[in-house]
């Protein structure tokens, strides 16, 4: 694993510690949860996410304020959620990344939830990965099980699971399939593909279970390149209908590919999954830490990124229009559908909401309980 790799891990971890220690602190006496029987009006737009102590808040985007809070089973954690195609559902992975909910959001009612576990002897988690199918039929995941024994824990192959939304509280699988390791986020195409990205991003047909490379990373042939590092598990619905990551990557100067004199590259891969074509963009060269990016709908040459930060690029040019100092991290960096604004949410319980092209902030959400973690908000239309 190359060492930047490792430096970014460990700067990943120092700050999600310090959003879970500090976001806690923000409490519901802040923020008082919404009243949870508010159905959603066909039109408008919301934004989904998950936050401690176990809520589901819905946000009204034309006015930045908190339409609803559903309260979820079992425990949190990660928070990781897809909107249905219908608009109706917000599908979450939870409970400390061993189940699935299926929630109805106008009347947040439970009416989906599948144990990822096969029995009581296996202890199975998915590592941030869920996607709904685009006829809303199917969800899918891959988990990561291990087997308990009386003496000793063995490690079993990942399995790619499928399961219908239509089997209830009691959901079983209806399908499964070996898969490789290390797969988190994904998405479903157009094309009724599933792009699951690992090693490296793969084009999963979710009938035969054939997981085929689609995008290399770990493994791309790119001339004056070395292995890219991803460090990337927050799988948001675009409005451009994408599957967006980050990565940095080592350009050598020449033949001898020195590491030490090397320019590390900032890029984002993209899978268009209106067309399924993928996409790799490189952005600028390597001068902080940040864990998501998303291009704006107005223009999908401007790139807006978050961590300690809000960055602004211009990708055909490799340059930095502003760089933004924010009071707290953010992780994930979400647009409303017309690019007006913009979300930053992630760690503590508070959605900034800036203005993209000034990179001003307008408003600051303060959701009921504690801090989202490494929850994934969606923006959407019902």
């Amino acid at each position: 694993m190359p060492p930047l790799l490792f430096r970014r891990i460990d700067r990943a971890l120092a700050a999600l510690a310090l959003g879970s220690a500090l976001g806690s602190i923000i409490t519901a006496a802040q923020a008082q949860p919404a009243p949870s029987d508010v159905a959603l009006v066909k039109g408008n737009e919301y934004i989904a996410v998950v936050n401690h102590p176990n809520n589901l808040t819905i946000v009204d985007t034309q006015t930045d304020t908190i339409l609803k809070t559903c309260s979820l089973p079992d425990n949190f954690g990660p928070g990781t959620l897809q909107i249905s195609p219908d608009r109706q559902r917000a599908y979450v992975l939870n409970n400390n990344f061993r189940d699935l909910y299926g929630v109805n959001m106008d009347d947040c009612k439970v009416i989906f939830h599948a144990a990822l576990n096969a029995g009581p002897s296996e202890s199975s988690k998915a590592m941030f990965s869920i996607a709904v199918s685009r006829d809303g039929k199917e969800i899918y995941t891959v988990v990561n099980p291990t087997h308990l024994g009386s003496e000793s824990y063995a490690v079993l192959p990942p399995r790619l699971l499928v399961f219908s939304t239509d089997d209830g509280l009691g959901a079983k699988p209806i399908r499964g399939f070996s898969a490789p390791r290390q797969i988190t986020m994904m998405q479903t195409g157009n094309d009724g593909m599933l792009y699951a990205v690992g090693p490296d991003i793969y084009k999963v047909n979710t009938r035969t279970g054939q997981f085929k490379v689609h995008q290399p990373l770990r493994n791309w042939k790119r001339r004056g390149f070395g292995a890219p590092d991803v460090l990337y598990i927050w799988p948001a619905q675009t409005p451009q209908n994408t599957l967006d990551l980050l990565y940095t990557a080592p350009h050598f100067k020449d033949k001898k590919q020195d590491a030490a004199t090397a320019d590390i590259i900032y890029g984002i891969a993209i899978i268009n999954l209106t067309t399924g074509k993928p996409s790799l963009l490189d952005f600028t060269n390597f001068a902080e830490v940040y864990f998501t990016g998303a291009r704006s709908p107005k223009d999908s040459n401007l790139l807006y990124t978050v961590l300690k930060h809000f960055g602004k690029f211009d990708i055909k040019q490799k340059k930095q229009l502003a760089n933004v100092s924010l009071d707290h991290t953010f992780y994930t960096v979400s647009f409303n559908k017309n690019g007006s604004k913009v979300y930053l949410g992630g760690t503590f319980n508070d959605l900034a909401v800036f203005n993209p092209d000034t990179m001003e902030k307008i408003a600051d959400i303060k959701l009921p309980g504690g801090d989202m973690s490494v929850s994934t908000p969606q923006v959407f239309i019902r």
